[in-house]
């Protein structure tokens, strides 16, 4: 199983609630100085990526956007506490956005404060994979005990920049008057979002709730709520990051077997990237190398670029078909060009700078099923090299 799923919190206690369910905890240092630990899913081959934010939209927005340039991860969630609006969702139900409001955006007129709202949709095949995992309910395998039954609630989510702690104030009528479907409130969820959008990465945001943000907010209650609010978004989180990552790999795994790649057509190298074992059945097999447990390096750089070569034609043909606009076909031959230049440089960050370029543009060919499964699969030989 390859690649990671980012998880970024808040506070260290929602870090240590979704820490507590990795092993082989390796630290990794960006450039910049954030730190991040990764470690596999206990139980699991998934992979977990976690960073520490801080508090606040422009914090998660930086570092969501280093760590979506660092590991060119499957999907970033964020993850912790929120408090609930209109007293339901109750304490440690589990929130997940299926939008996110960034509710402070305004315009100040002679007439009073007009609202410019900014939105976030969740992305369409992660909020699915979230409401299975609800129906399903094997998420709850996760919970630690004493967790009780807590309930998973799918809806609006508003961001801002305050504690919001009313239901009488300013802040309170403004989100009551402009987002009242958000069910729950927070500070982080507008930043990772718009760090997503921008990099075409998929973001998932999952809370807990620790209080009601009505008045009865305090710090005694904080110290019984907000862990096990936490606990309980890690436990769901985590299961959605495992999904998420299998996922990936039964898209790449199907398009191979239904269209395999021009190389192993022509006969000539077989590369298996997937765990597990493989077999080979043919009447014959001649002329063929087959490589077991890696993808290909040194000269496999070559079969990359080349098959990044055989995107550009696929584009230019369905271009020419009608079934991609001009301005989404000038969009993926920049992304196309990116990732042939970075693929062409030596080292790990050049293979990154690569597989971003061929996320972005498998979100600009998602309406294209041919060339959408050919990007799964050079994605993939990509990401095992990363």
């Amino acid at each position: 199983m390859t690649g990671t799923v980012v998880v970024l919190t808040a506070l260290d206690l929602e870090y240590q609630a979704v820490r507590a369910h990795l092993e082989a905890i390796e630290k990794h240092r960006h450039a910049a100085g954030t730190l991040y630990e990764s470690g596999t899913v206990r139980g699991t081959s998934c992979r977990i990526t976690l960073g520490l934010t801080g508090v606040g939209n422009q914090y998660s927005a930086v570092i969501a956007e280093r760590a979506i340039q660092e590991f060119a991860p499957k999907a970033v969630l964020f993850v912790g506490v929120a408090g609930s609006l209109w007293s339901k969702p109750g304490r440690g139900d589990v929130v997940v956005a299926e939008r996110v409001y960034a509710y402070h955006g305004g315009t100040s007129e002679d007439d009073g404060l007009k609202a410019r709202p900014r939105s976030w949709e969740a992305p369409h095949a992660l909020s699915q994979l979230a409401h299975h995992l609800e129906r399903s309910g094997d998420w709850r395998a996760r919970l630690p005990a004493g967790s009780g039954s807590p309930e998973v609630r799918f809806g609006a989510i508003a961001a801002g920049e305050i504690v919001q702690n009313s239901t009488i104030s300013r802040e309170a009528k403004w989100i009551r008057d402009h987002y009242n479907d958000a069910v729950a409130i927070e500070m982080e969820a507008a930043g990772v979002a718009h760090a997503g959008h921008l990099n075409s990465v998929a973001v998932g945001i999952v809370r807990g709730i620790s209080d009601m943000a009505d008045g009865t907010k305090n710090g005694e209650d904080d110290v019984e709520w907000q862990p096990r609010a936490a606990a309980n978004a890690a436990a769901f989180a985590v299961r959605l990051a495992e999904a998420r990552i299998n996922e990936r790999e039964e898209i790449a795994m199907s398009a191979n077997a239904s269209e395999p790649p021009a190389s192993a057509a022509a006969g000539n190298t077989v590369y298996n990237t997937a765990s597990g074992s493989v077999g080979i059945q043919a009447a014959n097999v001649s002329e063929s190398t087959v490589r077991m447990g890696a993808a290909p390096t040194g000269d496999g750089i070559d079969d990359l670029v080349t098959a990044v070569a055989d995107l550009r034609a696929r584009l230019d043909r369905d271009h020419a078909g009608g079934e991609i606009d001009d301005d989404t076909y000038e969009a993926a031959r920049d992304e196309l060009a990116s990732a042939e230049t970075a693929l062409r440089e030596p080292g790990r960050q050049s293979r990154r700078r690569a597989l971003l370029a061929l996320k972005r543009l498998s979100g600009l060919a998602a309406g294209t099923t041919s060339l959408g499964a050919k990007v799964a699969l050079v994605i993939a030989a990509v990401g095992s090299l990363s």
